[in-house]
């Protein structure tokens, strides 16, 4: 099955050297570019690609933005992957609030590229690598109570939460804690509601700021 991307990214460069990374990959192939936040939800409702590549830093309206209009506007949205210069932009820490499945760095080697398209392209999981957790540190709201939705989790639903954190997917989760994946789904479905977030990347999120993932 070929994984179809679009590149969105101000830089030609940028563009053309991830163009040139992925098309060498017999099962990957670049759909689309855009050169703006814009244009990038514009290609992406045209193309329908399975993985977005996304630069947080673009004109007429940044990557967050356009982030959250495709997520919010297509049923079937792609996984979307933020690219940035430095893994302590804040800018990164937005995109992932707002839905991004992840981040990886433009210094980041090519096979490390093509792994993480694949990787979002066939599973649930979300690509976040160790900074997150400083990332969170630093732009956690001050929280001198953890919010109602943390006693509303069950002890099932608590743990299906810091296994998502950790990146496993729905069918690692249930070989860990040797349930059916149907279970694992109904857990997932349940901390998304709970959390008020609309997918695994935003409970997440939301478990690192209430101080959830430091709690015993």
């Amino acid at each position: 099955m070929t994984i179809r991307i679009v590149l969105a990214d101000d830089e030609r460069m940028v563009r053309t050297a991830l163009r040139a990374i992925l098309s060498a990959e017999p099962d990957l192939e670049v759909v689309g570019e855009a050169a703006t936040g814009a244009e990038a939800v514009s290609v992406v409702r045209e193309r329908r690609p399975d993985v977005v590549l996304m630069d947080v830093r673009m004109p007429e309206i940044d990557g967050i933005r356009a982030t959250e209009q495709i997520l919010a506007t297509l049923d079937e949205p792609p996984r979307i992957i933020v690219v940035t210069t430095f893994e302590n932009d804040s800018y990164v820490y937005d995109a992932l609030r707002a839905g991004a499945a992840g981040f990886l760095l433009k210094r980041a080697e090519a096979d490390a590229l093509v792994q993480a398209v694949r990787l979002l392209a066939h599973s649930d999981t979300l690509l976040f690598p160790s900074a997150v957790r400083s990332l969170a540190a630093e732009h956690a709201r001050a929280c001198p109570a953890p919010p109602p939705w943390v006693a509303r989790l069950t002890c099932r639903e608590r743990e299906v939460l810091r296994l998502m954190a950790q990146g496993l997917t729905n069918a690692e989760i249930a070989r860990r804690m040797e349930v059916g994946a149907a279970t694992v789904k109904s857990h997932v479905a349940a901390v998304l509601a709970k959390t008020g977030t609309r997918d695994r990347t935003q409970a997440v999120i939301a478990a690192y700021e209430a101080g959830f993932m430091n709690a015993r």
